[in-house]
């Protein structure tokens, strides 16, 4: 894979081929994938849902990528995409009226001592993810981008077309509320 491409600026994808584009959406798909199904599953709250959204944004960016004009890499693109998707995804009629079924947070633990523990942290962080899960949408989003999607608050900025102080107000205000949120509950 040519990380360069991928984090590239200023390249030019006009002229690629079919196969060409169909390789790189490929490893687009390969780097960032699970992590763009992650962070549409913080939007839309339901997997199926979730992995619809994700191709969706391959195809656009399979279909679009001649208009890419390098302003970001190609990561914060395909990021803004999916976030643009997910937007749209929650503002639908469908998502707003339709009370989506069980929602289910599945937790991979490599290895745990003890089947209480594993029991007690998998309760504590299914809780933690569900506090996250209930934040108003545009702190969650930013909450999600820097603390799991590991992006600065330059990107996220980039990304949401907001100012870098607002990003860090947006991240404190999550922080607080979740704070207080699960201190409420260990009272």
């Amino acid at each position: 894979m040519d990380k360069n491409r991928l984090g590239s600026r200023k390249q030019d994808f006009s002229s690629y081929t079919t196969v060409q584009k169909t390789q790189l959406i490929e490893e687009l798909m390969d780097q960032y994938g699970e992590a763009l199904l992650r962070l549409s599953y913080t939007y839309v709250k339901d997997w199926g849902k979730a992995e619809d959204v994700v191709q969706e944004v391959f195809l656009a960016c399979f279909l679009k990528l001649s208009t890419f004009r390098g302003e970001a890499s190609l990561k914060n693109w395909i990021y803004r995409i999916a976030i643009n998707r997910c937007h749209d995804y929650v503002k639908s009629w469908s998502f707003r009226n339709i009370i989506p079924s069980n929602i289910i947070i599945k937790l991979i633990k490599n290895h745990d001592p003890s089947p209480e523990i594993t029991v007690v942290k998998n309760e504590a962080s299914l809780h933690l993810r569900n506090e996250i899960l209930r934040l108003p949408l545009k702190y969650r989003e930013t909450f999600i981008l820097f603390y799991h999607e590991d992006l600065s608050i330059r990107d996220i900025s980039s990304l949401l077309d907001t100012k870098e102080a607002t990003i860090k107000s947006r991240l404190y205000r999550a922080r607080s509320l979740l704070e207080t949120r699960l201190n409420q509950e260990s009272e």
